[in-house]
């Protein structure tokens, strides 16, 4: 019969293994999103996946307080999501829309 601790511990390694796979992603999309609302997005998700590192090192330290700090950057982050939202709403247009600016306003 699996240990029950060695169990959690792989299950804690495998959770940093694909949480950090994810970041690398994220952060390739943020470097090369086409417009801005794929970056704030991406920045969306960086929040979460941040959230996921700090929840998976709450439970390999055994001190869950992690836990809570993980869910106030989940608020910050959803507040941080609606401003830029809110940004490029009042901005009025997006990288999309001057593309179809520069081509005659053409829709594609």
């Amino acid at each position: 019969m699996i240990d029950m601790s060695l169990f959690l511990e792989v299950c804690v390694d495998i959770a940093f293994a694909l949480l950090s796979i994810s970041f690398i992603i994220i952060v390739y999309r943020i470097a090369t999103g086409p417009t801005l609302p794929d970056r704030i997005l991406a920045l969306d998700m960086m929040v979460a996946v941040a959230i996921g590192f700090i929840a998976t090192f709450g439970v390999r330290s055994g001190f869950y307080l992690y836990v809570d700090i993980a869910i106030a950057l989940g608020l910050v982050g959803f507040l941080s999501t609606v401003a830029f939202a809110r940004f490029v709403l009042a901005r009025g247009s997006t990288e999309d829309s001057a593309i179809g600016r520069k081509d005659g306003g053409a829709d594609r």
